[in-house]
This record gives structure tokens, C-alpha cells and sequence, in this order.
């Protein structure tokens, strides 16, 4: 999953993802504003679990001049990809987790951040959330 960025260089370097407004950064040379993009990115979508703000997709690689790609964390993709679909489907995490037969609401709440599931809970969240995207999460 990938979000794009415009570059400006007007008295030094900055970048603002296309797709979600607020989410900027600087950098002081081009390496630099690419790990601060990742950065930015990241910690926007990483967003705290009790939120309900849905995020805009990210769009199809922009091929301008000026625009960067930037990969989001897959762990990151993953969780937010989750939070989504459990807010698209009117569902609480309480909800969630009983649906997935999880023991408890926090084994529950962990996918929501930044985690690492195994198969068998992706093919649980797979079962209840088809739209979710193992694929997207991880670049494919």
C-alpha cells in the first residue's frame, strides 16, 4: 500500500501526501525527506484504535514530476485496513473480537496497532471482512 507524495523545493525541501490532508513533512535533503514522508505516513495512519475517521485509499501512483510513492508499514496497512472495515460494518471492537472468537478484547485491540497475526487469525478477519486486504498490507 502506497501513498503519494508532492515534493515542493521552494526554500528547502517539503512534501504533502496527496490523499490525506495534514499529513506533511520536511526534510533537509531528499534522503532525509524520504524517511520523514515514511515517517509522516505512518504515524497518521497509526491512528489511536478509538477513533472512527475513515481514511481516503490511496490512489493509483501519480506519474508526475515532483511526486513520490511512499510505502505504507505493512503492519500499519494491516491495522488500518482492519479498523476500517470493523468501522464500515457499524461493529465495536467488543463486536469484533466476539465475531472472531477471540478470548478477549485486547487480544482483539493488539490488531488494531501495529501487530504481526498469525494465519489462522487472518483467515478469521478474512471470513468476517473480505475486503480486507492481506495483499494491499503487504505491497502485493
Amino acid at each position: 500500500m502506497t501513498y503519494n507524495f508532492r515534493v515542493h523545493r521552494d526554500g528547502g525541501l517539503w512534501a504533502e501526501c496527496i490523499e490525506l490532508e495534514g499529513c506533511s513533512t520536511q526534510g533537509g535533503t531528499m534522503a532525509e525527506l524520504r524517511g520523514n514522508m515514511a515517517e509522516a505516513l505512518n504515524l497518521y495512519l497509526d491512528e489511536p484504535p478509538s477513533s472512527n475517521m475513515l481514511f481516503p485509499p490511496p490512489r493509483p501512483f501519480v506519474r508526475r514530476s515532483g511526486v513520490v510513492a511512499v510505502r505504507v508499514d505493512p503492519r500499519v496497512a494491516f491495522a488500518m485496513q482492519l479498523r476500517q472495515a470493523r468501522i464500515r460494518n457499524g461493529l465495536t471492537q467488543a463486536d469484533t473480537a466476539r465475531r472472531l472468537g477471540m478470548r478477549n478484547l485486547f487480544s482483539y485491540q493488539r490488531l488494531e496497532r501495529k501487530s504481526n497475526p498469525s494465519l489462522e487469525t487472518l483467515t478469521r478477519i478474512k471470513r468476517l471482512f473480505p475486503d480486507v486486504s492481506v495483499d494491499a498490507a503487504i505491497g502485493g
